[in-house]
């Protein structure tokens, strides 16, 4: 161990210059402190929220949500978790902030709030809710003015977010059956299922139509075994008949006609070439077909 009298000596020069550091030092940091605090009144001077208290912020929050002032509500609510994270408005306020993203538009931002909601909170009351919002969430038949003009409905879009929607509703319906939001899941789930088969054979007469026999057999094929007893399963059939009537594989072609005769014994689509039904006003999500 080094004597006492081995370090070097600091002679009156050298503190003098320690000590006008230092004070430069705390200098700067007074002052950066005093503009943190000068910047943060400023912030709550501008924060018409600033000194409310925690009822009174969820009070203005669902005030908010229920005008429809959707990006106020997500303020309001985001505010109240991150003020009283541990408050009895918290886990309430991040599935509101999810609900207000939705009806804000922002879909993919209210996903983000619902799944977070249900990651930190499996076990909370309102779990059976945050499915069905979710499912709500990426079922969005809200086609906007251009889906209207054009009358296009769910089966002719991407069927992702159609099987996402069936995803979350099937946990709802299926952890929750006695849930008060399971009867309208049942009902969409429906609707979803009609729409993917009505999807496939969509794309089965498109290939049909150009003479893709095999593409349509195998998409119309797809239709049949994944959607049983759905409407679009007999122009299915037809499509399975005529695409192997034109590939000339006569066995094949009879049983399809056979099947569809079997199922829907008052179809006219050998004569009309349209199943039944197919020429009516496409149905909202609500006017469904049920087993």
């Amino acid at each position: 161990m080094p004597k006492l009298d081995a370090f070097p000596s600091i002679n009156n020069a050298s503190l003098s210059r320690i000590g006008q550091r230092l004070v430069t030092s705390i200098a700067s940091v007074c002052i950066l402190g005093s503009a943190a605090l000068l910047s943060g009144c400023a912030g709550d001077a501008n924060d018409e929220t600033a000194g409310w208290s925690q009822n009174k912020l969820y009070v203005e929050a669902k005030d908010a949500m229920d005008g429809g002032d959707n990006a106020k509500c997500v303020k309001y609510f985001e505010k109240l978790e991150a003020r009283y994270p541990f408050g009895p408005y918290a886990q309430q306020s991040q599935i509101n902030v999810a609900y207000c993203h939705w009806k804000d538009g922002e879909l993919a931002q209210a996903i983000t709030a619902v799944d977070r909601f249900l990651q930190l909170h499996p076990g909370h009351p309102s779990v059976d809710y945050a499915y069905y919002l979710k499912g709500l969430i990426t079922f969005n038949d809200n086609m906007g003015f251009m889906g209207k003009l054009t009358g296009q409905d769910l089966s002719e879009r991407d069927p992702r977010a159609a099987r996402d929607a069936f995803e979350a509703f099937k946990t709802l319906t299926t952890r929750f059956p006695q849930s008060k939001y399971t009867p309208d899941a049942l009902d969409r789930m429906r609707y979803i299922v009609n729409s993917l088969a009505d999807s496939d054979v969509n794309t089965a007469r498109y290939y049909y139509r150009r003479g893709a026999y095999l593409a349509a057999i195998n998409r119309a094929q797809r239709a049949i075994t994944d959607y049983d007893r759905a409407p679009a399963t007999e122009e299915a059939l037809y499509i399975l008949h005529k695409s192997y009537e034109a590939l000339n594989m006569k066995d094949l072609s009879n049983d399809a006609l056979r099947v569809l005769k079997l199922n829907f014994p008052e179809s006219k689509i050998l004569v009309t070439g349209i199943r039944t039904g197919a020429d009516e006003v496409k149905a909202s999500w609500w006017q469904i077909w049920r087993k």
